[in-house]
């Protein structure tokens, strides 16, 4: 992670931590530095999309000002899904794609994220050189006359042009399934409707009606309740919810159960294997990924590769290994058949598609991977002690002691990309021992921060 680059972009609590200043800069920088590493100084294109929340304008607003101030031109494609920008940037042959979005985050946070003219979000080296342009702004470039950008008037349809895409990939169509959608009042509002009627399901939406303060709001992929009392009724095949931003989703089967993104993989990828689509006969996970995973991976005979945390990390290790499935418990699944990046109704659809044509009920197919008891707590650390606090002896000791005590099973503590939090991650095969183990780190670390 760099200074302002984390995991996914940049981040923080909107015109206090990501103000328009800083938004401004970021802007100018990236123009510049993608125009002279794809355009070798030439003028380029950005595209501009952005999710539901509040101060999602004034950010739009200053990434265009410094865009154009460098003599770049952008195209403003409104409210849109973070993987619709990433699809139309390859196909409209931009030179990046920014998204203005904080994910899963409450309202009053925002974020950038960008991805290069490939689709794929920018490199290491490439962030540096923008935070770097960002640190010297006095050296950044200042177009005038002529050579000032314009926001160009965007002849896209992007909400077509999604959703055509993402009903491609599914043969036929999904007609008498009954879907519940939970839309977390984000940007799948703006598409997920068009979709499920190209793809002819019987769809009940709820959390659709954007105000600027409620996406995410005890809604969507991080907040479950509403959607599993939903699907407890007894009226729907299959429950789905996006976060604020659409690039994940988790689901939920008509018992109320929840299948994570390492459920959802492993159904999709024993699929793919059955179709000889598995490139490799492997998928990515993370180190994060259940070990129920892992011994359903090995009953299919399919091999599971294993990435840093973090949808970059995982990307980066498919595009190495050649794999075409890859993702996190999170719901961030990519397929790479199809998109360039995380993208949750492309993850929704398939898996749709799979409970369709299998002849079973959700709960029976989840119930091929049967998870190891699980357990994650957050814990608030200042971002500045956030990555060395599982080196404090305090918190070593203590890391120490509940493995003992835990025996089969595994202990992770790591540092958010995108928040200031600890993750303390416990998983074994006995859950009351893991429930123990998990409290008495995170109560270690909560001691001395």
């Amino acid at each position: 992670m760099g200074k302002y680059f984390g995991t996914d972009g940049v981040r923080g609590v909107a015109n206090i931590e990501l103000d328009a200043m800083l938004a401004f800069k970021i802007g100018a920088a990236a123009a510049f530095v993608l125009s002279q590493e794809q355009k070798q100084g030439g003028k380029a294109k950005l595209l501009i999309g952005k999710d539901t929340r509040i101060s999602s304008d004034m950010l739009e607003s200053a990434l265009v000002a410094g865009i154009c101030s460098v003599g770049a031109d952008v195209e403003l494609l409104g409210v849109i899904p973070t993987p619709a920008i990433a699809y139309l940037t390859i196909k409209h042959k931009a030179d990046a794609g920014i998204v203005i979005s904080a994910s899963h985050n409450s309202y009053e946070y925002n974020g950038i994220k960008i991805f290069a003219g490939s689709g794929y979000k920018l490199s290491d080296e490439i962030e540096s050189k923008i935070e770097a342009l960002i640190d010297d702004f006095d050296s950044a470039p200042r177009a005038s006359h002529e050579k000032l950008g314009r926001v160009i008037k965007s002849k896209i349809d992007p909400v077509v042009e999604y959703t055509d895409h993402l009903a491609e990939t599914v043969t036929g169509d999904l007609s008498g399934l009954r879907v519940a959608i939970d839309c977390a009042n984000g940007a799948s509002s703006t598409t997920i409707v068009r979709l499920m009627r190209l793809l002819e399901c019987k769809a009940d939406y709820r959390f659709y009606e954007p105000d600027g303060l409620n996406i995410n709001d005890n809604c969507g992929s991080t907040h479950l309740e509403n959607l599993q009392e939903r699907m407890r009724s007894g009226k729907f095949d299959i429950g789905v919810a996006f976060d604020g931003d659409a690039d994940r989703c988790l689901i939920v089967d008509e018992t109320g159960e929840v299948l994570d993104g390492d459920r959802i993989m492993a159904v999709c990828a024993a699929r793919m294997k059955q179709q000889g689509k598995l490139r490799g006969g492997a998928f990515v996970a993370t180190i994060l990924s259940n070990m129920g995973l892992h011994a359903y991976a090995e009953k299919m005979g399919v091999k599971i590769e294993c990435a840093n945390v973090g949808d970059r990390y995982v990307l980066e290790m498919m595009l190495n290994k050649g794999y075409v499935l890859g993702g996190e418990q999170s719901g961030h699944v990519i397929f790479l058949e199809y998109a360039s990046t995380g993208d949750g109704q492309l993850t929704a659809i398939q898996f749709m598609d799979i409970l369709k044509h299998s002849g079973k009920k959700c709960s029976e197919i989840a119930a091929e991977v049967k998870p190891w008891p699980q357990v994650m707590i957050n814990v608030a650390v200042p971002n500045s002690e956030k990555k060395t606090i599982a080196e404090r002896e305090e918190v070593a000791n203590a890391i120490n002691e509940a493995q003992n005590e835990l025996g089969e099973g595994r202990i992770l503590v790591r540092a958010s990309g995108t928040e200031a939090l600890v993750r303390v991650m416990v998983e074994g095969i006995d859950a009351e021992k893991v429930n123990v183990a998990a409290k008495s780190v995170a109560k270690a670390i909560e001691s001395i921060v």
